[in-house]
């Protein structure tokens, strides 16, 4: 059985759409492997933050972004928030953030 990815609202999914291309072909290629093989796939393309959040690292010649996801029951995903990195580390308001919306996702 495939993975289902879902996004945590249609605005924030509409946001994604605004990233330089080289990064959204990145990510769309990373998002494919998810949905065939699992959110596991280790580095470069995912990595766990911790308490149940990961990231995805999509990459292109315009930069780097990091998309914030955790796991459901049933072979879901959800992305949960997504920034272009200008900092060596994610900010804290962004990770905060993606941990506020998992919280809601996984509390109903």
């Amino acid at each position: 059985m495939n993975w289902k990815i879902t996004f945590y609202s249609k605005k924030f999914k509409d946001q994604i759409r605004s990233f330089p291309i080289g990064i959204q072909t990145n990510l769309t290629y990373i998002l494919e492997l998810i949905m065939e093989l699992g959110p596991d796939l280790g580095r470069p393309h995912t990595a766990p933050l911790g308490k149940g959040l990961f990231e995805i690292r999509a990459k292109g010649k315009e930069g780097i972004a990091r998309s914030f996801f955790c796991t459901l029951r049933g072979k879901e995903i959800v992305i949960l928030h997504s920034i272009i990195k200008k900092t060596p580390k994610a900010p804290k308001k962004d990770l905060a953030l993606a941990t506020k919306r998992m919280k809601e996702i996984k509390n109903g």
